[in-house]
């Protein structure tokens, strides 16, 4: 700890390998705008309860207000011998106003002022990201407006299962960040705490007014129990848990980029802005963005475990432990935010092979189950049904074919004289398609209601912001 922090109960200063040991200043100082929005919001209540002397709280403003902009300009430098955001707040604020520095403290803890920085500060960040969020799921939507006539094979087992609109593809991704979306709301609520005011665990002896703090910082209410606001860690693992969802989705999408974008599968290309070469093979185009975002994934699950691990065995209230929150925190923002900033102009990006999809969506009898169901229709229970026509895939295969219509009339008979062939005929990727008709099926008709329903979610959510 810094020198300021220490008080007379100690000989000397901590070790140099002590000092740098226990310092935050490399990570928290991104906190400094929250900590002067707090220390302003506690001088405000210290100066309405008449806490100070007299004259000293305008010094402590203008000193703050002054840091603030310092930072704004880029002309605060961090000092190492403080040994984290706060006490440089402090110790620059010794310098701009003198002694009087020292009253900005009184009736605060390090501990809820702390808690208080991490509030403000992911309160901030989630309100951004949501905005950010909603960008995305309106790609996802524009990309489902312009796949409308793309018919695509659905896979199940990464086998061809049944073929679906590529739009309704899309836009299973969609709602899964609408969902997303919405959770990050729950959240807020939940987070929207101040701790302001709880002093290290047990409240202050000072008659201060937490409730106008947290007025004054916008909070929606305040913790019920001072022991629980400086010791909660929830906030911030609830947060890791819906950035370890966020980034299992991105993951399952960028997955699909990955293959899709193999001439394996070839049903899509990226952008030459999102794709990479390789350093010795000439003709590589690799599609390093989706393959990164799926590997970051892991890593934001990594911090969600480590910040459980930490908080599993602390007793109440604070523990030093507790420093470790932030590392986590502020790397699984900077990691979410950076993939919000790229994926939308990724998918934007890609050159969509209409033709080969269509084609992969007839082949591999991906209209097998529907010719069963034509069995059913005809009074054949569809367990028998099923069974009858996996023979008759297995008979067409073993003939060298890959689809039913490339079947020719004579084979048709040998392998099925109980089935008409213009069934198979009839029963291209379009015809099951459009089937499909149910409220979350794959029709036009029931994607087209989707994205309306995703447009005017967005829009009442814009309107709400």
């Amino acid at each position: 700890m810094s020198q300021m922090a220490r008080s007379n109960r100690f000989a000397g200063g901590l070790s140099p390998e002590a000092a740098a040991f226990c310092s935050s200043l490399s990570f928290d100082w991104r906190l400094l705008p929250d900590d002067i929005e707090g220390s302003l919001a506690h001088l405000a209540m210290l100066e309405k309860a008449h806490i100070l002397p007299e004259g000293v709280a305008v010094k402590l403003r203008q000193g703050l207000i002054q840091i603030r902009e310092e930072w704004s300009a880029g002309n605060l430098v961090p000092r190492p011998e403080w040994e984290d955001v706060h006490m440089n707040v402090e110790g620059r604020l010794h310098e701009i106003v003198g002694p009087d520095a020292g009253y900005l403290h009184t009736g605060r803890s390090r501990n809820d002022q702390v808690a208080t920085d991490m509030h403000l500060y992911l309160k901030r960040q989630a309100l951004y990201i949501g905005g950010e969020l909603a960008g995305l799921i309106a790609t996802l939507q524009h990309l489902a407006e312009e796949t409308l006539d793309v018919v695509m094979p659905g896979h199940t087992h990464m086998q061809p299962a049944q073929p679906i609109l590529m739009a309704h593809h899309w836009l299973a991704y969609a709602w899964m960040f609408q969902r997303d979306a919405t959770r990050l709301d729950d959240w807020t609520r939940r987070a929207d705490l101040s701790p302001l005011g709880a002093g290290a665990l047990a409240g202050t002896p000072y008659s201060s007014d937490p409730d106008f703090t947290r007025r004054q910082l916008g909070f929606a209410g305040l913790y019920q129990n001072s022991l629980d606001a400086v010791s909660d860690r929830d906030y911030l693992i609830e947060f890791l848990s819906w950035a370890s969802l966020f980034m299992m989705h991105v993951s399952r999408l960028a997955e699909e980029l990955v293959l899709w974008s193999s001439p394996a599968f070839g049903y899509v290309t990226p952008g030459d802005g999102y794709s990479t070469g390789s350093s010795i093979m000439p003709q590589k185009k690799n599609p390093d963005v989706a393959e990164l975002m799926r590997g970051k994934s892991g890593r934001v699950f990594g911090h969600l475990m480590s910040l459980l691990a930490v908080m599993k065995g602390l007793p109440l209230a604070y523990n030093s432990d507790m420093q470790e929150d932030k590392e986590s925190v502020f790397d699984t923002i900077d990691t979410v935010l950076a993939v919000l900033s790229v994926l939308p102009g990724l998918l934007r990006s890609l050159e969509i092979h209409a033709d080969r999809m269509r084609d992969q969506a007839e082949a591999q009898f991906v209209n097998a189950t529907d010719l069963a169901d034509l069995l059913t229709e005809q009074g054949t229970p569809f367990r028998e049904a099923h069974h009858r026509v996996g023979q008759l895939v297995k008979d067409v295969l073993n003939a060298g074919y890959d689809r039913f219509s490339a079947v020719p009339e004579d084979a048709w008979r040998e392998f099925a004289p109980d089935i008409p062939q213009e069934w198979a005929y009839h029963l291209t990727p379009e015809t099951l398609v459009a089937a499909r008709r149910q409220p979350f099926s794959t029709a036009r008709a029931s994607v087209e209601s989707q994205i309306a329903q995703l447009a005017l979610w967005l829009n009442q959510r814009e309107a709400d912001s």
